[in-house]
């Protein structure tokens, strides 16, 4: 049964009533974030109930030492984990003296939580009666800046409603923080100073072993009925924590409010000895902008960002609430201002998979923000894993790979591989082919080639080496074999030939002669350079593409299908809707043994090569290939609705892949693998963008050239995207009687729609029935 409190709305996420068990599902739904930081939805008020706290700085983290049964050579030493950073939302209320604790209040009610997208900020309101008979009514709205990233506001207030009463506010920072999924319990964080000038407040803390410098900071302001009031506050420091008590006498019916300024300053931006003086001036900057300033340029800044990334769905709210949820997680996690920030799979969300980053980024998210923002957005991604290129090398090394071969990390935060389970760090390898595969999508969908001779190539050389150390050569087969792989499906490890690896790696080693020889002919300054850097040698490239041509890949002559892996048909092939439900989900319910030995499939294996290289296949192969494998497929991976949504669309199959759009759009919202409170499924988020844009819409770049197949499912009326295609915004309406184009920026552009040759011209409208 999949959760339903979530009401629908076209621009909110909006949960009505007060339920404790949902508490932590709905931390992880209303989280904000502005690409610097983020949170979980936590109260600011105590909360005595179930709660999972996590305030988040991006770049910030902690090698957690691994924790495994039986230590293998090459594994990594620990796992990076992005921190629960010092805590400044803090805001206790005590009312005549009880504290305000929705958990043991006597009544609560009109509770209202909502996250509104469209201009960026969380609210909460509810009406609580306390255990000593007061009742207020509260307001709160709090928000993360995106003009000033280092800072998050807070407005707080509180009403008596049936007394005059006693409030007390106070506002605290707190840096004994840990995080729920540490290994050993240690202590990530160690608190170097506190203290307050001026009303605000900083502790200055350092991360263990990494040696992170941050301060995090607060100041606040207090109201009455709107008029600002000098209050003196009491002021409480202990070890790790400091508080303001502001404390006032309020009549019933009057509004006592607090505007809490706080954030975080860290020595990846400012030196180590100035994170205070930060602090204390953007303290000040924003503190005489003001809450109702600082919130209109909020909702600015997100204007812009909708202006450009907004999917328009008409006549189906769930859906248009799902696509537009997943644009601004988003755009909350990850902005692009930072070639040494990524996307990690749960953003600043919860702490499940490290918070690192994955091959989730160049496979799912690159082809996002390519087309929502400008090309230095992407470019950005792509210069994190050359920067990282050495660590790679190194990687491969300690598994025994030599001459430069590189093995990109699994997980990673600085380039190591910090990922534990044997079967996905050592056996994984086809994130190798997701890292140049990207390379390859960038430069077909921006027509960008600078970066390949500037830093591409040199990744490209180092993966290709890896691939031709990593085949075998199959004496039996004649054809050369890749042995003890875990391809996309993690419901196999272990297993020999997966299409998917094989067909990648295959690519990989073509995909890097060609531009060796592109290179050479039309970049030779850069050409010698790299030559010099790597001793590429012609026996090299030859043995490479021996190995490219002798790659074995498995196919079965009785189905006309490529075998997922060696022995797939040895299975007892009992497809999922066979499977009663409640044996669902099979993660869930099953043993690893009892899963490996079956033929369910977890995400979009042989189908995401498919997906990758379809113009290598026909129509006919693609609609063969989904027809055999996605009846075993239970889609217990986040990652794998949208694939299949796009390639059903792709099919001609509307009813279905509208329904894997709806699970990918809501896969959170509703809670499909029940599994929310544990934080979002960020990285998958930019395959439900995907899922429409490419699916519905058919958007293609190939030959230089834009193409499109517009569709459109049954359920809706019309939906609309937006494009940044090589400069030339281009807008795309499409309804269920005909499609237009316009482009809003950028001289003229041929564009095809189904295989056939339009015009496009600058604030033009082409209309095709």
């Amino acid at each position: 049964m999949n959760q339903d409190y979530i009401k629908p709305d076209n621009w909110s996420i909006i949960e009505e009533g007060f339920d404790a068990s949902r508490v932590e599902s709905s931390e992880s739904l209303f989280s904000i974030g502005n690409g610097a930081m983020g949170q979980r939805a936590n109260f600011e008020e105590q909360y005595s109930g179930k709660s999972f706290q996590g305030s988040y700085i991006a770049g910030v983290y902690y090698p957690d030492k691994t924790r495994v049964g039986w230590w293998k050579n090459g594994y990594p030493e620990y796992f990076a984990k992005v921190l629960n950073a010092p805590n400044w939302i803090g805001i206790n209320v005590t009312v005549n003296n009880e504290a305000l604790d929705l958990f043991t209040c006597k009544e609560v009610a009109n509770f209202k939580r909502e996250l509104n997208m469209k201009a960026g900020w969380l609210s909460r309101s509810f009406t609580a009666t306390l255990q000593n008979n007061i009742q207020i009514e509260v307001k709160t709205k709090r928000f993360l800046s995106l003009d000033f990233d280092e800072v998050g506001a807070i407005q707080y207030e509180v009403k008596p409603l049936n007394n005059d009463a006693t409030i007390k506010f106070n506002p605290y920072l707190d840096s004994s923080i840990t995080n729920k999924d540490t290994n050993w319990d240690d202590k990530f964080w160690d608190t170097l100073s506190i203290v307050h000038k001026n009303q605000q407040a900083f502790i200055e803390a350092k991360t263990m072993k990494t040696d992170f410098y941050t301060c995090t900071f607060m100041q606040s302001l207090v109201f009455v009925n709107g008029n600002h009031i000098a209050l003196q506050p009491n002021v409480e420091t202990e070890n790790q924590y400091i508080s303001f008590g502001y404390e006032q006498t309020i009549k019933k019916n009057d509004i006592f409010a607090i505007h809490k300024f706080g954030g975080y300053t860290v020595d990846r931006n400012h030196p180590k000895n100035q994170l205070v003086t930060a602090a204390a001036a953007i303290l000040q900057t924003v503190t005489k902008l003001g809450f109702e300033a600082l919130l209109e340029k909020q909702r600015q800044a997100w204007e812009t960002i909708w202006n450009m990334a907004d999917i328009n769905i008409q006549g189906d709210v769930k859906a248009q609430q799902g696509i537009r949820f997943n644009i601004f997680q988003l755009n909350q996690t990850y902005l692009g201002k930072d070639s040494r920030l990524n996307i990690g799979p749960k953003g600043f969300t919860g702490e499940k998979y490290g918070g690192s980053t994955y091959w989730d980024t160049e496979a799912y998210c690159i082809p996002f923000y390519m087309a929502t923002k400008n090309q230095n957005v992407a470019r950005n991604l792509l210069e994190y894993r050359y920067n990282h290129l050495q660590k790679a090398i190194e990687n491969a090394e300690k598994l025994g790979f030599k001459n430069g071969a590189a093995l990109y990390p699994m997980v990673t935060m600085n380039g190591e591989e910090c990922h534990n389970e044997w079967e996905i760090t050592f056996e994984e390898i086809h994130r190798n082919g997701a890292i140049a595969f990207a390379i390859y999508n960038y430069h077909r969908y921006t027509g960008d080639y600078s970066y390949i001779p500037e830093k591409g190539l040199e990744v490209l050389i180092a993966i290709a080496r890896f691939w031709q150390q990593r085949a075998t050569f199959s004496t039996v087969k004649n054809k050369y074999v890749i042995l003890g792989v875990t391809g996309p499906n993690e419901y196999e490890n272990n297993v020999n030939n997966n299409f998917y690896t094989n067909y990648l790696a295959q690519w990989c080693l073509r995909y890097a002669l060609e531009n060796i020889k592109k290179v050479e002919k039309e970049f030779n300054s850069d050409y010698n350079r790299i030559l010099n850097k790597t001793t590429l040698s012609k026996t090299e490239l030859s043995d490479w593409e021996t190995v490219a041509d002798g790659m074995y890949l498995p196919y079965s002559e009785a189905l006309q299908v490529y075998l997922q892996q060696d022995g797939f048909l040895d299975k007892e092939l009992i497809t999922v809707s066979d499977l009663p439900k409640s044996q669902r989900p099979i993660n869930q319910k099953w043993s690893w043994d009892r899963i490996l030995r079956s033929p369910y499939i977890k995400q979009a294996d042989t189908l995401q090569g498919f997906y990758f290289f379809e113009d290598h296949f026909t129509q006919e192969e693609l609609e063969r290939h989904f027809d055999f494998y996605e009846p075993f497929t239970v889609h217990e991976s986040s990652l794998s609705p949208c694939v299949h949504s796009i390639q059903a669309a792709k099919l001609n199959r509307m009813e279905q892949a509208y329904t894997f759009y709806l699970r990918t759009s809501r896969l959170d919202l509703d809670d499909y693998n029940h599994e929310v409170h544990e934080g979002l499924h960020i990285t998958s988020m930019a395959g439900t963008w995907m899922s429409i844009v490419e699916g519905f819409g058919g958007l293609r770049a190939k030959n230089n050239q834009l193409s499109f197949t517009p569709k459109i499912p049954k359920q809706w009326e019309s939906y609309s995207f937006k494009i940044n295609y090589r400069n030339h915004i281009l807008k795309v309406n499409v309804s269920q009687k005909q499609t237009t184009f316009e482009m809003q920026n950028g001289t003229e552009m041929e564009i095809f729609v189904n295989n056939k040759s339009v015009l496009l011209q600058n604030k033009v409208l082409q209309t095709l029935n």
